[in-house]
C-alpha cells in the first residue's frame, strides 16, 4: 500500500497564490483570521462559534478513487463498496487499476460511469496530463482545470479532492449544496446562490477560499444545531 505524504508547503506562483496546505489546526487559525480579516460576514461567523474542523483523506490516486466511489450514494453503501474493491485491488494505483478488467470492479460494486471516471484518471496520472502528485503547488483554478479535463471528474469532485486530500487552502467546491446554503444563510438571502453566484462571492475571500467553505460548513452546523432542524438541505 502506498503510504501518505506531506507536501510541501505552496510556493508564490504566477497567479500570486501562496500559503500553506491545510494541514494543521495553527494554518486554519491562520486563516480564520485572515478572513476576519477580509470579510465582516467571516469575522461574525467566527465569533458566532463557527470553527472550522480540519478533516484530511490521503492524498494520492486511492483518496481520488475514494471521492468517486462515495458520489451519489451513502456513506455505508460507499464504504461496502470501497472494501470490496480494495479486497481485490489491495494496491490501489493508476497502474494496477489501468491493469485490472472490468469483472472484479463491477464485481465490487462500481456503476459503469465510475469505472470509466477511474479508468480515464488513471490513464491521465499515467501519461502526465494529470500531475496529481504536484497539484497542491499550483493555483486553485489551474490545479481544477487539469482535475476537471478528466472524463467523468466534474467540478465538485476536483474542489472537494483539492481541499480535503491535498489540504489547498484556496479550493472551493461552490457546487456543493451545503456549502451553498451555508452561504444563504450566512448573507441572509432567501433562496441558495448557484454554484457560479457562490464562486463570484468566493473572490472576496482568496487566497482562502478553502478556508471560508470550512468556516461556512461550521457555520451551517451551528445554525442547524441552534435551530434543531437536520444537518442536510
Amino acid at each position: 500500500m502506498r503510504t501518505t505524504r506531506t507536501f510541501p508547503a505552496i510556493s508564490p506562483n504566477a497567479a500570486g497564490v501562496t500559503g500553506p496546505l491545510l494541514d494543521s489546526e495553527a494554518v486554519l487559525r491562520e486563516g480564520v483570521a485572515a478572513l476576519a480579516a477580509l470579510d465582516p460576514v467571516m469575522a461574525r461567523l467566527a465569533a458566532e462559534g463557527a470553527a472550522p474542523v480540519l478533516r484530511k483523506r490521503p492524498p494520492g490516486f486511492a483518496g481520488l478513487a475514494g471521492i468517486v466511489v462515495g458520489q451519489q450514494i451513502s456513506t455505508a453503501s460507499a464504504a461496502a463498496i470501497w472494501g470490496r474493491l480494495t479486497a481485490r485491488l489491495p494496491d490501489l494505483t493508476p497502474e494496477a487499476l489501468a491493469a485490472a478488467p472490468d469483472d472484479p470492479l463491477r464485481e465490487a460494486g462500481l456503476s459503469a460511469p465510475k469505472i470509466r471516471t477511474l479508468r480515464a484518471a488513471a490513464a491521465a496520472i499515467l501519461d502526465g496530463t494529470l500531475p496529481l502528485d504536484t497539484l497542491h503547488a499550483l493555483p486553485a483554478d489551474e490545479a481544477h482545470r487539469l482535475m476537471v479535463a478528466v472524463h467523468g471528474i466534474g467540478p465538485w469532485t476536483a474542489d472537494v479532492y483539492l481541499l480535503f486530500c491535498l489540504g489547498h487552502p484556496d479550493a472551493f467546491p461552490a457546487g456543493d449544496l451545503a456549502l451553498q446554503e451555508a452561504a444563504r444563510l450566512a448573507d441572509g438571502l432567501e433562496t441558495r446562490p448557484s454554484a457560479a453566484a457562490l464562486t463570484r462571492r468566493a473572490d472576496a475571500w482568496r487566497p482562502w477560499r478553502g478556508v471560508a467553505a470550512k468556516v461556512l460548513w461550521a457555520s451551517y452546523r451551528v445554525a442547524k444545531a441552534r435551530d434543531g432542524a437536520p444537518l442536510s438541505p
